[in-house]
């Protein structure tokens, strides 16, 4: 038997099971968490055993659902906080399950290639918006500047960007227009310069407001520019720096009507494209918002699958009696819940046969696993014991010697009324209201560790205000009490 000073009596088991009754047996046998299961085919390799093929099947889901999170957590969407503990769900119903995430999956991947292809157009659009009216603000300008004379007005006119030339000299002048990355404009103009030998004009200007990429959904900073250049070859090379740099280049007529018009439908197609992409938004957001609400119990039960199909694997299996046996650790006073949850597990199955539990020896060179039955209190105390090292089976547990000597000999150390005081109050509002803020599941680790140490911080807390009062401490001041018992015997004579 075991006590608070020592570890429980265990025993080694050996489980009978017949493969219908396994799994459900095995997962009763998981929820009560009072069995160690032992590998009984050391030897095999991992990829021989029996059921490798349905832990591949739990990792593939896992993989569903973290691909799922994902996309819940990019939208900005609150997960619900898992408030029931859901029971593993039976061999037939995980083929729902797979087929459920399968479809959310391909769903979602396929209104994710749809809204990205969307986005690249939208973002096409746009920047030939800004290079339509970027274009058009720079020839107005051009030609309104007094500082133009009549040769370069004709340059930059209509006629004199088609073969018309000017003043019949046949001088063709041509442009190519297109969106760069800003970072990159300053390397763009030197290669541009050094490439066409100062032969060719740069106008830029700034976009702006920021553009969303497509492919990341990050917020860049882009700048339209226009290059003019003479010439088939200068054009060659204008056009393989801009492939260099990734610039976007984009068509952009030459008369002030046409770009106006093109202007006008690009404004149209723009608002279709505005509205379909809503309308994509909308659907995405109902996807995941109906997967946000099973998501952690799917995450739940596909690790129980897992867990269970896992300790199946340590089961050693008779193929000509179709059972499976296998060997656990227990403690003796559990051995009547342990039946019970094997007598569970056979009523879910909807079998008729018996599982076997049986006790059987072990040899004196093994040593039975140390198991040590806890509460609250003393949980976080055998946790410390624990990070020092494990006792060995039926030593004496000094666990319950720390939940005093611990806090007292910090005590000693911090001793303060005052902070002590602090230290006590705020332990005592995180055990009064323990189950609500258990309920919370916070994934804070500083506040994990503070929550699972309240009972430490609690008589950490009381034993300083303790020492405080004997060192005559609050809050680094002294105070005195109780008055002074030493008088110096002190003589006149002398």
């Amino acid at each position: 038997m075991g006590s608070l000073f020592r570890s429980q009596e265990m025993t080694l088991c050996q489980i009978i099971l017949h493969t219908d009754l396994a799994y459900m047996c095995t997962s009763e046998m998981g929820e009560i968490g009072l069995v160690q299961f032992r590998d009984t085919v050391p030897d095999t390799n991992a990829a021989q055993r029996k059921f490798v093929n349905e832990v591949r099947r739990c990792d593939e889901m896992e993989r569903k659902l973290r691909f799922l999170e994902k996309e819940i957590k990019k939208d900005n969407l609150k997960l619900p906080d898992l408030t029931e503990n859901a029971d593993a769900p039976a061999p037939k119903e995980i083929i729902d399950l797979e087929s459920t995430l399968e479809k959310l999956e391909n769903e979602l991947k396929e209104v994710n290639s749809n809204a990205e292809q969307l986005k690249k157009n939208f973002l096409g659009l746009s920047e030939l918006k800004q290079i339509l009216r970027k274009t058009q603000i720079f020839f107005d300008e051009a030609m309104h500047d007094p500082a133009m004379n009549d040769e370069a007005m004709g340059l930059l006119s209509e006629d004199g960007m088609r073969a018309g030339g000017v003043g019949g000299q046949g001088i063709r002048l041509g442009f190519v227009a297109g969106v760069i990355l800003r970072e990159k404009l300053p390397p763009f103009e030197r290669m541009l310069w050094r490439v066409c030998r100062g032969n060719v004009f740069l106008k830029q200007s700034e976009i702006e407001s920021e553009l969303e990429d497509p492919v990341t959904g990050e917020k860049v900073k882009k700048s339209v520019f226009i290059i003019f250049f003479q010439g088939d070859q200068l054009k060659s090379r204008v056009i393989k720096i801009c492939e260099g740099f990734h610039a976007t280049l984009y068509p952009c007529p030459d008369s002030q009507a046409e770009r106006r018009e093109m202007a006008l439908g690009v404004m149209t197609r723009i608002q279709d494209l505005q509205t379909v992409l809503n309308q994509t938004q909308e659907h995405r957001q109902k996807v995941l918002l109906s997967a946000s609400r099973s998501l952690q119990i799917w995450f739940l039960k596909v690790r129980k699958i897992k867990a269970i199909y896992h300790i199946l694997n340590m089961f050693n299996l008779d193929v000509t009696s179709k059972c499976m046996i296998g060997e656990c650790w227990c403690a003796v006073d559990d051995l009547e819940e342990i039946q019970q949850s094997l007598r569970k597990g056979m009523e879910l199955s909807h079998s008729s046969v018996q599982p076997i539990l049986s006790r059987i020896s072990h040899s004196r060179k093994e040593r039975p696993p140390t198991y040590h039955r806890l509460n609250k209190l003393t949980a976080p105390f055998q946790a410390l014991v624990d990070s020092y090292g494990v006792n060995n089976y039926q030593e004496v547990n000094p666990a319950p010697f720390a939940v005093i000597t611990f806090p007292f000999l910090f005590a000693v150390m911090f001793g303060d009324l005052g902070h002590g005081l602090l230290m006590f109050l705020f332990a005592f509002w995180m055990v009064l209201r323990e189950k609500q803020l258990a309920a919370q599941k916070s994934d804070n680790e500083i506040w994990k560790i503070f929550f699972g140490g309240r009972y430490i911080i609690l008589l950490m807390g009381l034993f300083s205000m303790y020492t405080g009062t004997l060192y005559n401490d609050v809050f680094s001041k002294s105070f005195n009490i109780f008055g002074s018992s030493w008088y110096p015997a002190y003589n006149v004579k002398t």
